[in-house]
């Protein structure tokens, strides 16, 4: 039974997030819920992201309201932290009684949060949903995968998001191209970014003239190779042009491994420093000369501030970056390919590059709120 106070609402919505690319998705989404009439949003956050400078701070430089309740999940085995949170969220579904679950992305909170409303009967949304790399092997991919398959309502950012769904036998009725909302993110932030971050002063950088590293995916640090031939390149060319590289605890935590300890002044020109916040990040990647990421999101930031960059995986989700010119992928196999890739990179004639569209209008978070609403766009738009 609803309280008292549950009736000033026509739909309660539950939304699970716990990384930092959904922090940045839910910033723009929250805020556009929280305005619309008969909504009352219950953020929940799992805790996959419990590291400060992967949680924390986002939540405060993007004003988030602090979450209705904090799961503190923590890191683990795929199998276990899933489990874990789809019981800690199963037990806040019978209790709040939501009308829908939303979920945003590819990650293991996405998928927990999509099987536990599902087992429950609750109708679920996903937020940038259909993306494909068409490699299983990821989990990402599969979390992606199922998740669009146990929804209700698809909220899809490219036209090749969207086509991917429909080829999969998903109704054009549940599948809705509303753009993304990173870059309605991005909008929103980058000017605070720019006034207000003072990462070039802290660094010692001038802007266009340095590059850009992060690496966190699984199959990159959980691959020796992988992960030797991505650092030994950037040391490679910090012979030559000034590197910055935030290194995520995963991440440093397997160099220390196998590498020893980390010392940034061990290197010419190569920066190794604490992950940094959204705005931080905002204006380092826009005033990079490049960006080399194995990061999805931070790939699409890259275009949505004009920088180019270097996919360092075997494939990307986000293929219009690619047939653009803007981005390039890089398998890191070597040493030598990655370095010949950035010298070749760093020669592109920037401004023969086209700037179209991709990811929609800036208005993806309102599109999203209409939809619960039932006001515009209309199905399939």
């Amino acid at each position: 039974m609803k309280s008292a106070v549950d009736f000033e609402y026509s739909m309660k919505v539950v939304t699970v997030v716990g990384a930092r690319p959904q922090f940045i998705k839910l910033a723009p989404v929250s805020k556009a819920l929280r305005v619309a009439d008969g909504i009352k949003e219950t953020l929940v956050h799992t805790g996959q992201h419990y590291d400060k400078g992967l949680s924390e701070v986002f939540f405060e430089e993007l004003d988030i309201r602090s979450p209705n309740y904090h799961l503190d999940i923590g890191s683990s085995s795929h199998a276990q932290q899933t489990g874990k949170m789809m019981i800690a969220l199963e037990r806040i579904l019978e209790t709040e009684k939501p009308d829908w679950v939303l979920v945003y992305g590819d990650t293991n909170s996405t998928l927990a949060g999509a099987l536990a409303a599902s087992k429950l009967n609750i109708r679920v949304a996903h937020v940038e949903a259909g993306l494909r790399s068409y490699n299983r092997r990821m989990p990402e991919e599969l979390n992606r995968i199922l998740t669009d398959h146990a929804s209700d309502l698809l909220f899809s950012p490219t036209k090749v998001a969207q086509g991917n769904l429909i080829a999969e036998g998903i109704s054009k009725s549940k599948a809705i191209k509303v753009g993304d909302v990173m870059y309605d993110a991005t909008l929103l932030f980058r000017e605070k970014a720019e006034k207000h971050s003072r990462i070039l002063e802290r660094l010692k950088l001038t802007s266009n003239d340095y590059i850009l590293a992060t690496a966190h995916r699984a199959e990159n640090t959980d691959n020796v190779e992988r992960l030797q031939a991505i650092f030994e390149s950037l040391k490679m060319i910090g012979e030559k042009h000034q590197v910055v590289f935030p290194v995520h605890p995963r991440t440093e935590k397997v160099l220390e491994q196998h590498f020893g300890v980390i010392r940034s002044d061990s290197y010419k020109s190569l920066q190794l420093i604490a992950p940094v916040g959204y705005l931080d990040m905002l204006k380092l990647i826009g005033n990079a000369g490049l960006v080399l990421t194995d990061s999805g999101g931070i790939q699409k930031e890259a275009y949505f501030l004009k920088t180019l960059c270097i996919t360092l995986r075997d494939e990307t989700e986000w293929v219009e970056l690619v047939d653009t010119g803007w981005n390039r992928i890089v398998p890191p196999r070597s040493t030598q390919d990655i370095v010949t890739a950035v010298e070749m990179v760093m020669g592109v004639a920037f401004k023969e590059l086209t700037y179209p569209a991709l990811y929609g209008d800036g208005k993806a978070a309102q599109k999203i709120a209409n939809a619960f609403t039932g006001q515009e766009p209309a199905v399939g738009g």
